[in-house]
């Protein structure tokens, strides 16, 4: 199965579904919700921003599923320069901060934040399924395919040869996470990833979820999707993809709201 596995860094992965070269489950999901805003990305109409959430979220999943050693390759935690006026470290507004940052080679984890994913590090090698989940795999993992007459790739969170395909997210609550898998499309992301690498080794994975709150007491919990969930996310993926492919067709993108809606109930 490993042999299917291709090492890229991130940029690149990330650059090949931006110019419509491969789809994602991130730009499937926003074709689902408009084939518009799906072509509009992926031909540079839309800017590319990354949300301090996201940056430390990328810190945390590298910490956590990669281990310290690949983190300190990317990261470097640190507060910035001293002001040696104050004693203080300079504002991340500054002048003197912004050079600081431009010359380093690793992206900048404030104590504060390093502190927080250590805490979330913690709680997912302490919950038994997951630690275990864990102890055996391959973490950022690229698999291409062809999967239902378009080009797709995946980049897995990790890979357990027993286990199958493991994802990692954080929550505001373990309480609700159920309904995040929902309204985040979890589901249809981990039912696009288990069809791609399915198209490569003819093998339907197991697939687990591990999720960690994101405030006290930093609780981790495990699911595992069952098969007829993903399969019928599956089926709403298959459909969008034989949509993008009459889009491409006919060079008609729409909103998804070119019809006339009727709201009748409360």
């Amino acid at each position: 199965m490993k042999d299917f596995f291709i090492t890229e860094p991130a940029d690149i992965y990330h650059a090949r579904s931006r110019n419509g070269e491969f789809m994602s489950s991130h730009l499937l999901a926003d074709f689902r919700e408009s084939p518009a805003l799906y072509y509009k990305e992926i031909n540079g109409e839309i800017e590319e921003t990354e949300s301090a959430a996201f940056a430390l979220g990328r810190a945390a999943h590298c910490l956590i599923l990669e281990g310290r050693q690949a983190f300190d390759r990317d990261f470097v935690v640190s507060d910035g320069p001293v002001n040696p006026k104050t004693g203080e470290p300079f504002g991340k507004s500054t002048k003197a901060y912004a050079e600081w940052k431009n010359s380093l080679d690793r992206e900048v984890v404030s104590g504060k934040d390093f502190g927080f994913i250590v805490k979330l590090q913690a709680s997912v090698l302490m919950h038994p399924a997951a630690a275990s989940l864990l102890a055996d795999g391959v973490a950022e993992g690229v698999v291409r395919a062809e999967y239902c007459g378009v080009p797709c790739q995946i980049r897995m969170d990790w890979f357990n040869p027993q286990a199958g395909l493991v994802d990692f997210k954080t929550c505001d609550s373990l309480k609700w996470f159920e309904s995040d898998c929902r309204r985040y499309g979890y589901i249809h992301q981990m039912a696009f990833y288990r069809a791609v690498i399915r198209e490569v080794s003819g093998i339907t994975v197991p697939v687990h979820i591990i999720a960690t709150e994101k405030n006290e007491p930093f609780s981790t919990g495990v699911w595992k999707l069952t098969p007829e969930v993903l399969d019928f996310a599956e089926q709403a993926n298959r459909s969008a993809l034989a949509r993008s492919i009459e889009c491409r067709r006919t060079g008609i993108w729409p909103t998804g709201y070119e019809e006339i809606r009727v709201i009748d109930n409360l």
